[in-house]
């Protein structure tokens, strides 16, 4: 579940220009230490979420789950969007305080 503060909050990181979306551009986000956090699409693929929850934990970013696959694209303004790699500490930071209590890894 994802609340519209959460969305409200993607909406706001992608205008700042601090969101990297698409599961190969994420990937690279993780793997360069530029994502400071990691939000997964809670009906993204098993593979998807395997590739990116593991390259996250091996590279210590946090990932959360929350939202569709359509939540999420809504929320940068694009059409569906299964990961999106959070650019900024301060977004990051604010986000994962706003999912406390939901899963994240």
């Amino acid at each position: 579940m994802i609340t519209q503060k959460q969305l409200n909050l993607l909406g706001l990181m992608q205008r700042a220009g601090r969101l990297t979306t698409g599961e190969e551009l994420v990937v690279k986000s993780v793997q360069s230490g530029k994502a400071a956090a990691v939000v997964l699409a809670e009906d993204a693929g098993d593979a998807v979420k395997k590739k990116v929850t593991d390259k996250c934990r091996y590279y210590n970013v946090p990932v959360v789950q929350a939202g569709s696959r359509e939540d999420l694209g809504a929320a940068v303004g694009k059409e569906m969007r299964v990961t999106l790699a959070i650019l900024d500490e301060g977004f990051a930071k604010a986000f994962l305080k706003l999912s406390e209590g939901q899963e994240s890894s």
